[in-house]
């Protein structure tokens, strides 16, 4: 994508964008509840995550546009091990449809890895559905590694 990309703190009026983003996934499809109005839970996950200094859930606009192009959170785990140094975790990774294939995930990713490392974070890692086999080689290109075996208990 060839505009001038920024990349910013999402606001509590881009969470209707931000899940509606969400929903449109195959996978989210089946799991978001977006309507209008969209629900209150959903505006108070986005106070706590914006009250977490751990947190950055962001957005990507063009300069001459405010529709979100895409979103991301990034948390920062501290830990222990590592020499008292930060992990971060890059979630919910969605670029609009009609933007996949254009470089947008390159940028996010550009603009993770510089931010973690001004963090002093020590990884960044991921977790990918396997039923995203396309995001799996995305991030495989990207660098990133299989390297430990991820497993989830849900409630």
């Amino acid at each position: 994508m060839n505009l001038p990309i920024i990349v910013r703190k999402a606001t509590k009026s881009d969470v209707p964008q931000i899940v509606k983003l969400l929903a449109t996934d195959k996978l989210g499809r089946l799991r978001e509840s977006f309507r209008d109005p969209l629900p209150a839970f959903y505006y108070e996950a986005f106070n706590t995550i914006n009250s977490d200094l751990n947190q950055e859930l962001m957005v990507l606009e063009s300069e001459n546009d405010t529709a979100i192009l895409a979103s991301f959170q990034l948390t920062f785990i501290p830990y222990l091990s590592y020499n008292g140094r930060l992990r971060a975790q890059i979630e919910n990774v969605m670029v609009r449809d009609d933007l996949r294939g254009k470089g947008l995930g390159k940028q996010i990713f550009k603009w993770v890895i510089e931010r973690a490392k001004e963090r002093n974070a020590h990884v960044l890692q991921l977790t990918s559905d396997k039923l995203r086999p396309k995001a799996i080689k995305f991030y495989k290109n990207l660098g990133f590694v299989a390297s430990h075996e991820g497993m989830k208990l849900h409630f």
